[in-house]
């Protein structure tokens, strides 16, 4: 890819970015209540898990700062997610439906590009502020310094978390193009993506947690892309070693394979003229 067309994207996206937000700012009360609503959610996650801790000295092997480093990380992941693909991914099946995704193809522009960004939920980013405050409240808990490798390999580890979760939710959202509505499949990203909120070491124990914890660390990776980053920023030792790389090539594998079914999708569509 050039640097003219990276230019080009890059202009496309502000443009998108600047039509979110003049549309949030022309209804300032409902950006409001949404931020209001975000944060009372998130100050309920930490007053319930908090209350918890009152309790007990650990859950398996995470400390009341470690669980709250694994919360923020998964809070963060699924913040970025929510803000830039989700509105998109969720409305695919519109497109098909009133016949708008013809003039999507039409546009030259990459399809998947313009499908997955072209409106941003912006009220999601303070959640990834509060995500962020809660990360650094956690690892100054903690008390050790945190080497730059581990902070790199955790900003890594983040962006295949979140191109796993995205390739996941385009890849449901592409199937629309054969069922017309595929809110059922949505759903079922939602269900399983709720397996992700707790660390992959809690699954264990039992047979059924075991084979919980198998199949969505390595079938469906979801356990794996939140737990790997969160242990590896906050110093906790990863068995198998190799998790780390295993956890990057899943989130590139996932984005290939996503690609490969949107366009297969795509080349089965039937326009709205036809």
């Amino acid at each position: 890819m050039s640097i003219a067309t990276i230019h080009r994207y890059r202009r496309v996206f502000g443009t998108f970015f600047r039509n979110s937000l003049v549309r949030e700012m022309s209804f300032r009360s409902n950006f409001l209540i949404t931020l209001m609503t975000r944060g009372f959610w998130f100050a309920v996650q930490i007053i319930l898990f908090d209350l918890i801790f009152r309790r007990v000295e650990q859950i398996n092997d995470w400390s009341r700062p470690e669980y709250f480093g694994f919360m923020a990380t998964g809070m963060l992941i699924n913040a970025i997610v929510e803000a830039f693909f989700m509105p998109n991914c969720a409305r695919f099946s519109e497109l098909i439906r009133t016949g708008d995704l013809d003039f999507v193809l039409l546009k030259p522009i990459d399809t998947q590009f313009l499908v997955s960004l072209e409106k941003l939920e912006l009220p999601m980013i303070s959640q990834v502020v509060f995500a962020t405050g809660l990360l650094g409240y956690s690892l100054y808990q903690i008390g050790q310094p945190v080497p730059v490798t581990a902070v790199i390999m955790y900003l890594l580890l983040l962006v295949a978390a979140v191109t796993f979760f995205y390739s996941l939710m385009i890849g449901l959202a592409a199937t629309s193009i054969f069922f017309g509505r595929n809110q059922g499949l949505l759903d079922f990203w939602f269900y399983v993506t709720i397996f992700a909120r707790y660390p992959s070491s809690i699954y264990s124990g039992s047979p059924s947690g075991e084979i919980l914890r198998f199949a969505f660390s390595y079938v469906i990776p979801i356990l794996l892309v939140v737990t790997v980053p969160a242990r590896v920023l906050l110093g906790k030792s990863l068995e198998p070693t190799w998790l780390s790389g295993l956890t990057l090539l899943m989130g590139v594998a996932s984005f290939i394979v996503s690609r490969c079914i949107f366009h297969w999708a795509l080349r089965h569509y039937r326009s709205a003229s036809s």
